[in-house]
């Protein structure tokens, strides 16, 4: 009975959380045509409109994983992940922002409670966004440092209240002892306007940069410690925040791309009934042979995309839930994993514009903005598919070489 008792709270568990993801994707399906309505715009000015920003929190979808503490949904990897998916399909610029802004309400979920308190028990509605390179300096204080630095590229800065920042932990003597993540009020950051860029022009990714600002013990952790799967928080017993540091950090940028994929099948395999092959006999592209095949190698390259993000995704989440930090090994698969889902979407639009034809570059047509969306995020150094294979090739023949400490 007290076994059949269990299962069957697990059971429900699993349904309310299947229920959760559900619903929020459908809210981020639902957002699509404003997304496509100002994608547009967005881009022209170089930051997704206040008017879709408004409407993504109205519909909590910056919340994804903010503590249920607070009022947030702490969600899971597999939600986020789909999330941004489903928003992508309308707009890339927006559907970035939104996957970068709710892991970095992730890495705040990280920190000490008095620091979480500090940006969400303020703000419930609190919005971080962040860079982890150490671009930056540091001098040791009573209680803290005082930090200056230049931050590229802060992916939706415009719009957050909050940024986690990469700096250099100093001791009193100057010397660098740790690489830490510091949390950093807006207010204390100036925004400098350098994302002039040809795709992704609407994530408004510019650089935040600071002089001698103040920022107390409390609000940096090590990252170091946590790569290793050390946090500072207190609440253990939340399971999203027990996940594997790098692995979402590196996931959660395939979701875009996902969309963006699925945004250009979808157009061309529309388009294919009613345009002609140019200098052919064939009325449509929907009758040539050639264009059906090539139609199903991008569907096919997309589905593997989407089959490996969601195979990593349960990897990360299945961990996290039974509370145990991955190995090396199965990080670094989840990072393999994520570079050649985003090759192969990349590859699919690269196929479906050739499809397309020279129509695809029209101003007019989204598959232009598509490819070039897809082509610059796709370019992250957290997801490059070359130093992704090298690290898990070494990680199955057992090479003890190091060559990045991000896995």
């Amino acid at each position: 009975m007290m076994m059949n008792g269990v299962l069957m709270a697990v059971d429900l568990g699993e349904q309310e959380s299947r229920s959760t993801h559900d619903e929020l994707v459908a809210r981020a399906v639902a957002l699509q045509p404003l997304l496509r309505e100002h994608a547009a715009t967005a881009e022209a000015n170089r930051q997704v409109p206040d008017e879709v920003i408004d409407a993504i929190a109205e519909a909590g979808l910056f919340k994804l994983a903010t503590p249920t503490r607070y009022g947030g949904h702490q969600s899971s990897t597999r939600t986020m992940l789909d999330v941004s998916a489903a928003l992508a399909e309308g707009d890339g610029s927006a559907s970035w922002v939104v996957a970068l802004v709710n892991v970095c309400n992730w890495l705040t979920s990280l920190f000490p409670t008095k620091a979480q308190d500090d940006v969400f028990g303020a703000d419930p509605d609190a919005r971080v966004t962040g860079v982890l390179t150490p671009t930056s300096t540091t001098v040791r204080v009573e209680g803290g440092w005082l930090v200056s630095g230049r931050w590229y590229y802060n992916s939706g800065s415009a719009h957050s209240g909050w940024a986690v920042l990469g700096i250099p932990v100093t001791d009193a003597d100057g010397t660098v002892v740790d690489q830490g993540l510091a949390l950093v009020p807006r207010t204390d950051l100036s925004l400098e306007d350098t994302w002039f860029v040809a795709g992704m022009k609407g994530t408004a990714s510019n650089c935040l940069t600071g002089e001698d600002f103040f920022v107390p013990e409390y609000r940096v952790i090590s990252v170091p410690a946590a790569i290793g799967g050390h946090y500072a928080t207190e609440h253990e017993d939340e399971v999203l925040s027990r996940s594997a540091f790098v692995p979402i950090l590196t996931l959660v940028l395939a979701g875009p791309q996902l969309g963006l994929g699925r945004a250009a099948l979808k157009y061309v395999t529309e388009k294919a009934g009613q345009k002609p092959i140019s200098y052919t006999f064939y009325e449509t592209q929907a009758d040539s042979v050639a264009v059906q095949l090539r139609i199903a190698e991008a569907a096919l390259r997309i589905d593997t995309a989407a089959l490996l993000a969601g195979r990593a995704a349960a990897d990360i989440d299945e961990a996290a839930r039974r509370g145990t930090y991955p190995d090396f090994t199965r990080r670094a698969r989840v990072r393999a994993y994520t570079g050649w889902a985003i090759q192969n979407v990349l590859e699919a639009i690269d196929i479906l514009l050739n499809v397309h034809g020279a129509a695809s570059f029209a101003e007019a047509n989204p598959l232009q903005r598509i490819w070039r969306d897809a082509n610059t995020a796709g370019r992250h150094a957290m997801t490059a598919p070359t130093v992704a294979l090298e690290v898990y090739g070494k990680a199955l023949l057992g090479v003890d070489e190091t060559i990045t400490p991000l896995v």
